[in-house]
């Protein structure tokens, strides 16, 4: 993960979601980190191809698309909002932390502000859970299914082989 996120990674308490080839692609996270700091992204997108690719989403202004979504379609608001309480429902099992209780990630349960967040918890919950996070993922040039960790420029954990 370190070598994923160019930095030392914090509050690290699970793999949540994996690539094809095993590496990791979301962490779940701690919900205070070790100097008390609350962290309510439960969920965190590490994979550098995942990463990029929800960034490149937020850049060609893919957010408004999605959040017009819960703007317009009772089920995917629903659905959103049902997401935003599994979300926090699997956080509570590792702490309560008052200063964030009842905030999720990514603007859930009526923005869309972090695609990033949105599709960490969609991979980690599975498809069906999350209806913008599996939307962003749909529209995203990466997949799960299919390994682009050893293509040249791809951030390798330590003690990967390929």
């Amino acid at each position: 993960m370190q070598a994923q996120l160019g930095r030392p990674a914090r509050g690290v308490i699970g793999i949540a979601a994996r690539c094809a080839c095993g590496n990791p692609t979301v962490v779940a996270t701690a919900p205070r980190l070790d100097d008390g700091t609350p962290f309510p992204t439960f969920f965190y997108l590490t994979h550098p191809a995942a990463t990029a690719a929800m960034s490149t989403l937020e850049a060609e202004h893919v957010m408004p698309e999605l959040a017009a979504l819960l703007d317009e379609d009772e089920e995917v608001r629903a659905a959103y909002q049902r997401a935003h309480e599994a979300f926090l429902e699997a956080r509570a099992a590792y702490g309560d932390v008052p200063e964030i209780d009842g905030i999720s990630a990514g603007g859930m349960p009526t923005r869309v502000k972090c695609l990033h967040a949105l599709a960490g918890h969609a991979l980690a919950a599975g498809p069906g859970v999350n209806p913008i996070g599996d939307a962003a993922l749909e529209r995203s040039s990466w997949s799960p299914v299919r390994c682009v960790c050893a293509e040249p420029g791809a951030a390798r954990p330590e003690g990967r082989i390929g």
